[in-house]
């Protein structure tokens, strides 16, 4: 760690160099590149000054322990300064964490029932409520772009926009297929059912990271449908998009306007288009990455929902939770806690969290 602080150092003194010569000032891009960086890195720079300062009192301080007059003074003293050098190594070793440039994006968060039928879709539902009211007690605003819903209730596919401050930083997590155990209404000797519903979550891109053709997509327009299929307007308001050469499809048709369920869908194929670019580009330099909601099968779970039990299960961390009621009612804080948390150990570690 502190080889790596040594460096952020050098660097910084570089930086401030180099914002001294007369062809950096003369040169406005080249001038506010080097200030961002030298910005980006003066916070870490003044916590480890201050580390040091601490560190040589602490040294000071014990070489008065064995003076009979200053032992007394000496031996407080080194107990706060202790603490407070174990306090700030811990906050270094935070700020030396690499930072996902993505984390202060918005998010979009598809969800499908999978494994299960009827009882899948409902829990896909129950899963949009639970991050619905989690969004809600973050501040975030939450806008659906499109949904099929479950003719038994729920939705077999909901995907929506969720808005706010580092929405990504605590969302990314749950990408994944989510595994409910419980008795359904419908089952009459009341025997545990097990079902499944995927979640994907993908940071919002701006237009400028994208291109998309127009020549490239297949555009089609429809009745909007609700439960079972069920045309619920007579216009051809919806909208779906084929973009031809990767085959991704979107859909749009929470809007009465045919244009806005356009723009929707196009926002919606970029940021599909950009995950999997992402994805393409991470295999490309040899990345071990498992898909992030997999097939759906109950086998391929992140986290599991006992209702008999009043239990959640992230199985990633090995973290349960006795709560499942609240959490249920987007008390997710403790869950995205312990992920965080161990994202951050491993990244310490130079080790990559599996999500």
């Amino acid at each position: 760690m502190f080889e790596r602080l040594n460096n952020i150092v050098e660097k910084y003194e570089k930086l401030k160099e180099e914002l001294t010569k007369e062809e950096v000032l003369t040169n406005y891009n080249m001038l506010k590149k080097l200030s961002k960086e030298q910005s980006d890195l003066e916070e870490i720079v003044d916590k480890y000054d201050e580390y040091k300062k601490t560190k040589s009192a602490l040294e000071e301080a014990e070489s008065l322990l064995n003076d009979p007059e200053f032992k007394e003074i000496a031996t407080s003293e080194v107990e706060t300064l202790t603490n407070k050098i174990n306090e700030l190594t811990s906050e270094l070793e935070i700020m030396l964490v690499p930072k996902d440039e993505n984390d202060g994006k918005n998010v979009i968060m598809e969800i499908r029932g999978a494994a299960g039928g009827d009882e899948a879709n409902i829990f896909a539902g129950d899963l949009f409520r639970m991050y619905t009211y989690y969004a809600e007690t973050n501040g975030w605003k939450i806008e659906v772009l499109n949904s099929i819903e479950g003719a038994s209730g729920g939705y077999s596919q909901i995907e929506c926009m969720i808005k706010g401050n580092n929405v990504y930083s605590k969302l990314k997590y749950e990408s994944g297929s989510h595994r409910v155990q419980r008795v359904p209404e419908t089952e009459t000797q009341g025997r545990v059912h097990t079902s499944t519903a995927t979640v994907l979550v993908m940071p919002e891109v701006e237009d400028v990271d994208i291109e998309v053709k127009e020549s490239d997509l297949k555009i089609d327009v429809y009745h909007s449908s609700g439960a079972g299929g069920q045309s619920v307007n007579t216009s051809n308001s919806a909208v779906r998009i084929t973009h031809v050469p990767t085959g991704v499809v979107v859909a749009c048709q929470t809007e009465r306007s045919q244009l806005k369920n356009k723009e929707n869908a196009m926002r919606l194929l970029k940021i599909k288009l950009h995950d999997a670019m992402k994805q393409k580009q991470e295999q490309e330099v040899g990345a071990e990455r498992k898909s992030k909601i997999g097939t759906g099968d109950r086998s391929e779970k992140i986290r599991t929902y006992n209702y008999p039990q009043n239990r959640v299960t992230d199985h990633r961390i090995n973290f349960s939770i006795m709560e499942l009621d609240r959490v249920m009612d987007g008390h997710l804080e403790p869950i995205i806690e312990a992920l965080i948390t161990e994202d951050m150990r491993l990244k310490l570690a130079g080790e990559n969290f599996a999500a």
